[in-house]
This record gives C-alpha cells, sequence and structure tokens, in this order.
C-alpha cells in the first residue's frame, strides 16, 4: 500500500475532501474580526482564525465520527466513513484528533490568554453536540452554538474582550446555522427515522421552509443589529440585503425531498459567507 493510499482515510475522516465546512465555521470569525477592527482586519489574525478552523473543524468531523460510527454504518451517506467502515481504529482517530487540538491550542496561546479562554469554553458545544440527536429534536440548534462561537473568539482577539455586537452576531450565526443545517439535514431523513435518529428535518416536517424562512429572517435582523451597535455606515445594510436575497433564494430552490438539491444550497452558504464578509467590510467605508 503506498503512502497515499495510508493517508486517504484520515484526510476522509477530517473531511478535508468537503471544505464547506471549514467556511462555514470560519466565516463567523472573519466577520468578527472585521467588524472588532473597523473594516480592517488583520490579515496575521485572519490567517491564525483560517488555519484554526480547519484545525477545529477537523477534530469536531473526529469527535462525531467517534460518536456516531454506529450510526454512520445504518446511513447510505455515511457508512463509508472511515471509522463507520472499519479503515480506521478508534485509537487512530484519538491520537489524530489530540494532534488537532494541540495544534489548535498553540494558536489560541499565540493569539493571546482571553482567546485561549473562549477557546477551552468552546469545546463544550463541541463535545456535547455529538450526542443532542439522540436526545433532543433539535441537535442543529447545538451544532449553531459550536460552529458560530468564532463570532465571540474574533472579537476578543482584536478587543480584548467579547461586546455586544459580537453576541448579536454570534446569535444571528446560531440561526442561520439552524437554516442551513436543517435543510441539509433533509439529506438523511429516511434513514434518521429509521434509526432513531432525531433532527429538526423530521421535526419540522411539511413546515420546513417556513421555519428556515423564519431562522434566516432573525439570523439578519440579528445581524443588523450587530452593525447598527458597531458603528457601520450604509453600505453594510446594503450588502446584508443581498443576504437575505441570497437566504430567500435558498428557502425557494431548495427541494427537500431531493438530496442532491439540498446539498447544493447547503454548499450555497460558502456564496453567502462572502456577501456577509463584504457587508462587514463595506460597512466602515461606504
Amino acid at each position: 500500500m503506498s503512502f497515499t493510499d495510508r493517508l486517504s482515510p484520515y484526510l476522509r475522516l477530517m473531511r478535508l475532501h468537503q471544505p464547506v465546512g471549514i467556511w462555514l465555521l470560519l466565516w463567523p470569525c472573519w466577520w468578527s474580526l472585521t467588524l472588532a477592527s473597523g473594516g480592517a482586519p488583520s490579515l496575521m489574525l485572519m490567517a491564525c482564525f483560517g488555519l484554526g478552523a480547519i484545525l477545529m473543524r477537523s477534530a469536531g468531523c473526529i469527535i462525531n465520527d467517534m460518536a456516531d460510527r454506529e450510526f454512520d454504518r445504518q446511513v447510505e451517506r455515511t457508512r463509508t466513513r472511515p471509522l463507520a467502515s472499519g479503515e480506521l481504529t478508534m485509537m487512530q482517530a484519538s491520537l489524530l484528533m489530540a494532534v488537532l487540538l494541540g495544534l489548535s491550542a498553540c494558536i489560541a496561546y499565540y493569539l493571546g490568554m482571553i482567546v485561549v479562554l473562549w477557546a477551552a469554553l468552546s469545546l463544550i458545544p463541541v463535545v456535547i453536540y455529538p450526542f443532542m440527536k439522540r436526545i433532543s429534536w433539535w441537535p442543529q440548534l447545538f451544532l449553531g452554538l459550536t460552529f458560530n462561537w468564532g463570532a465571540l473568539m474574533g472579537w476578543a482577539a482584536v478587543r480584548g474582550q467579547v461586546e455586544w455586537p459580537a453576541v448579536a452576531l454570534y446569535i444571528g450565526g446560531i440561526f442561520w446555522t439552524l437554516g442551513y443545517d436543517t435543510i441539509y439535514a433533509h439529506q438523511d431523513k429516511e434513514d434518521d427515522a429509521k434509526i432513531g435518529v432525531k433532527s429538526t428535518a423530521l421535526r419540522l416536517g411539511q413546515y420546513t421552509k417556513q421555519a428556515v424562512s423564519a431562522f434566516y429572517l432573525l439570523a439578519v435582523l440579528c445581524w443588523a443589529a450587530a452593525g447598527w451597535m458597531a458603528g457601520c455606515s450604509t453600505g453594510y445594510f446594503v450588502f446584508l440585503l443581498l443576504t437575505q436575497l441570497h437566504l430567500a433564494w435558498q428557502v425557494c430552490a431548495v427541494n427537500l425531498d431531493i438530496s442532491t438539491s439540498c446539498r447544493r444550497i447547503f454548499v450555497s452558504n460558502t456564496t453567502m459567507g462572502w456577501l456577509m464578509l463584504m457587508a462587514c467590510l463595506s460597512g466602515f467605508f461606504i
């Protein structure tokens, strides 16, 4: 077996072949950095948070797969994952996770002790999230708590503390995640129903589009409050309107009964992230 073949299951375990998750984790960090720095974020900070997003998303995928390996074997989309298929052992996964968390801790230490504190607190929702689908119909809410933590960390890295604009940005991100991950969960709704896994896709059912519309509206309202509290100009709200239009398009375009449609709309949130970043940049110059 070649080195590439041996490396492949580790890369798949880290989901490096599916970078959309990295972007979804990174966007709240970059939005927060940009707002907190008055539209001129440090490139070094952006690079550090970019590397941190890669490492932490990879570690989070490993934690999730370790917890869900028995479920993953029963779901068509996930049965070939390295732990579910037996390509890798729990010990191998644990060692890789330890390395990733160690490297993440080094980045946090470089950014300062306030970031170290918030990074340590972020591990609580990271560890809790994989188990929520067993006991709650709202695991997507807990994913939102986890994936948007960077909004708090980014602000702390620039200002040395977490202030109200960061909190509004974070809450908006939670509603955003509730929306896009509910759409994502519709890919597995039939398998999830059979094996007893809970999700907002199953809970909301035929009312999913109405609920996601409400989640997205609340997200934009929270982000508008964040921009207002941060002292943003008209440019921010113009791009925020474009963000709202993109989210509205998602709801109208998605076919919740077709997995490829759910996946395509989910991935389009990378574009939405760029629109929101443009809002944060424009809010101090236009």
